[in-house]
């Protein structure tokens, strides 16, 4: 497997588009599109909100009932969340608008929103951008990274990756975008996040290949605690490499998956770092714990302390936050019996063992904190199960955006 420049339209057969269409924003990309010229199999893992977004109930739906997929259209800056009845026919509108301007059934359009909860789609606008995006679909990398910029809302940078592998003789590529650095702690935020391969799979391995995978991927970051109503993951596939269609978990199976594990991971690493008003990515490892949903568990917990957050801020080695948020993570281990390491890219020192702080520098720990890459690594010494969780630190910048959101 080897990365390559690119993201959803790396694969054979995608094409994408971003343009202009004020739906809430002036002088900038707001509204995506991402299509297949041949129908796709798709997959789709959603948020755990209770309160859904009108374009997670309708994604939902299409991808369980309907025959393919074949295109996604994305707007940012309104979520439509909590837009009852209206907002649902919305989706149906953008989906027709988009099915008349592609010559594909409306069944077989995806829709995404991100933004501000609780305002209606402006359709005129809406519409006047499916129209503007279809007469402008390119499979170029300069149409990928448009489209990547056209989901953004308080995001800093456009985020995606793709990768390339081979299968049954064939090459075969995996790319992808995704947008989110508020509202971010998917449990599958306002997380988005599109897969577009040229693999040949069944729909149900590529869903389980899916589901299984973001458990440990984009369910492991958190920038601020929030699950959104909006979170959408969806992975089409349109088999256009060529390669023997995938029915079984066999050898190509499995580089199919650590391929989308790559996707995925790269891509939530980047929305970690990007939080709003972030500094430094926050990784912990979790290493040698009872078992897996332990280390889960765990790691989770620490970059999640919004107590840890701000000291990563401040570069300051306040251990005792980190002890605290695993204490009460719900996860059981002896304090006694755990080791802690702070590591970036200038270096790494052990600050707590045997139940105690190590004699270690605050002067070095401070030059480590201060990198824009920040690993805690906790040993357990219980197992050999381990998992990593993203986050960043808590600035002051991050309550400015969040006070001013809406205006």
């Amino acid at each position: 497997m080897e990365h390559i420049k690119g993201g959803v339209t790396a694969a054979k057969g995608f094409m994408a588009a971003g343009v202009e269409a004020n739906v809430k924003y002036k002088n900038r990309k707001d509204m995506a599109m991402v299509y297949s010229q041949v129908p796709c199999k798709a997959a789709g893992v959603f948020t755990s909100n209770v309160v859904k977004a009108a374009p997670v109930v309708w994604d939902r739906e299409k991808i369980n009932t309907s025959p393919y997929i074949q295109a996604v259209v994305v707007n940012s800056g309104i979520a439509n969340a909590c837009t009852g009845r209206q907002g649902y026919a919305y989706c149906q509108e953008t989906a027709d608008a988009a099915a008349g301007a592609l010559q594909i059934p409306g069944d077989c359009v995806l829709v995404a929103s991100t933004g501000v909860i609780g305002m209606q789609l402006p359709m005129d606008k809406i519409t006047a951008g499916v129209a503007a995006l279809a007469g402008c679909l390119k499979d170029t990398l300069e149409a990928g990274t448009q489209a990547a910029e056209a989901i953004m809302t308080t995001d800093t940078i456009s985020k995606q990756v793709a990768v390339q592998f081979e299968a049954g003789g064939k090459t075969v590529t995996v790319g992808g975008m995704s947008k989110g650095s508020g509202m971010i702690h998917p449990n599958m935020c306002t997380m988005l996040g599109f897969v577009t391969t040229d693999i040949a799979i069944s729909k149900e391995l590529l869903q389980e290949a899916l589901s299984a995978d973001v458990v440990d991927t984009f369910n492991m970051i958190s920038v601020d605690g929030d699950t959104s109503t909006n979170d959408t993951l969806v992975v089409l596939a349109n088999g256009c490499a060529g390669n023997p269609e995938i029915t079984e978990k066999n050898e190509d199976y499995l580089h199919f998956c650590q391929a989308l594990h790559e996707v995925n991971e790269t891509l939530a690493k980047m929305m970690a770092g990007d939080g709003e008003g972030a500094t430094a990515l926050f990784e912990t490892k979790v290493i040698h714990a009872a078992n897996k949903e332990d280390a889960r568990t765990l790691a989770k917990s620490v970059i999640c302390s919004s107590l840890t957050k701000a000291a990563i801020f401040g570069h300051d080695a306040n251990w005792g936050r980190i002890l605290c948020a695993l204490g009460y993570s719900g996860a059981s281990f002896d304090p006694e019996a755990i080791e802690l390491f702070f590591e970036s890219s200038a270096g790494r020192i052990q600050i707590y063992k045997d139940g105690q702080a190590t004699d270690y520098s605050e002067e070095e720990a401070t030059k480590i904190l201060s990198c824009p890459v920040v690993t805690v690594v906790v040993d357990m010494k219980m197992g050999e199960a381990q998992a990593t969780a993203w986050g960043c630190d808590l600035t002051y910048d991050y309550v400015k955006i969040n006070a001013d959101y809406r205006s």
